[in-house]
């Protein structure tokens, strides 16, 4: 009986697992190996080029989710300032007229959970020029110092301030009550 060496050879690859390749790979495969040419891998100048170019990408993605997440959480608190602020300037408009307006204030704050410093309120009262050709003017106190209660058509200017619990943010807003 004759041996064939490509039979045996077909075997020899077959339970190394090569079977499916064709001789011309293998022949390839065995010249790359007597010339000492292999695979070695990745060099280290490789290495640092492929970290240098992804430090160069990476570094401003990463700055440019930092800056997301920041104007969204001033968003956030411009949002609640805002609504704070709407809240208190609708309590004094529905309240009763008085001459401290204080408290309406301090409770829209105190109902979004923030403490009652986080809004002032400065109220004044309009007093009217001496004749018709002077003009009024704005002065302290909603109501006149001597009076414990507002006077009948007393226009009152009451103005509300908000700052977020950050002290970041701070809005203003006027109400003016009367009952002219």
């Amino acid at each position: 009986m004759k041996h064939d060496k490509s039979a045996s050879r077909f075997w020899l690859m077959y339970a190394r697992g090569q079977a499916a390749r064709s001789d011309s790979e293998i022949g390839n495969e065995r010249n790359l190996d007597d010339r000492g040419e292999t695979d070695a891998g990745f060099s280290l100048v490789e290495i640092v080029m492929t970290i240098t170019i992804m430090a160069i990408i990476m570094v401003p993605t990463l700055n440019a989710v930092m800056a997301t997440i920041t104007a969204g959480r001033l968003n956030t608190n411009m949002s609640a300032v805002e609504t704070v602020l709407q809240n208190a300037a609708d309590r004094v408009n529905r309240a009763p007229k008085s001459c401290d307006y204080t408290l309406y204030a301090q409770a829209a704050a105190q109902t979004n959970g923030w403490t009652a410093d986080t809004t002032t309120v400065l109220q004044q009262h309009f007093v009217p020029g001496a004749t018709a050709n002077t003009d009024g003017q704005w002065a302290d106190l909603a109501c006149l110092a001597t009076e414990s209660a507002p006077a009948d058509l007393a226009v009152q200017l009451v103005t509300i301030t908000v700052t977020s619990p950050d002290g970041k943010i701070e809005k203003s807003l006027q109400v003016v009550k009367s009952d002219v």
